[in-house]
C-alpha cells in the first residue's frame, strides 16, 4: 500500500489537483554588458575565488552562485554584492559564465 493510498483512506472526501512545479531556470538571469570581475584571494591561510561587479537583481546574482556552486560540488557564499566560492577555480568558473553568456575579466595573478 503507497502512500497515496493510505492517505485516500484517511481522507475519503479530498479530491486531488493537479499542481504545477515551477523549477528555477537559470537562463532568466539577466546578462549584463560589462564584465564580472573574477579574482583570487587567500583569507586565513585558504583560497578562495571571488566574483563581483554584477549590476543586475540581487536575486540573479544569488541564483548563478548557487548555480556555479553546484556544477563544481564546492561551498561558498554570497555576502556584500559578491560571490565567495572556496577554492581557486577561476578557470572553471569563467569557463562556465561565458557558456552562460556573460563576460569575464580575470583579475590578478
Amino acid at each position: 500500500m503507497d502512500l497515496k493510498d493510505q492517505l485516500k483512506n484517511l481522507f475519503p472526501d479530498h479530491e486531488e489537483k493537479d499542481v504545477e512545479v515551477k523549477k528555477e531556470d537559470t537562463n532568466s538571469v539577466w546578462k549584463q554588458e560589462d564584465p564580472i570581475i573574477c579574482k583570487y584571494e587567500k583569507r586565513k591561510g585558504k583560497p578562495i575565488t571571488i566574483l563581483e561587479g554584477y549590476t543586475g537583481a540581487t536575486s540573479d546574482f544569488k541564483a548563478l552562485a548557487k548555480q556555479i556552486k553546484k556544477k563544481l560540488s564546492v561551498g561558498g557564499s554570497f555576502k556584500d554584492e559578491k560571490i565567495i566560492i572556496q577554492g581557486d577555480y577561476r578557470d572553471k568558473i569563467m569557463e562556465l559564465l561565458k557558456d552562460e553568456g556573460f563576460n569575464v575579466k580575470r583579475v590578478g595573478g
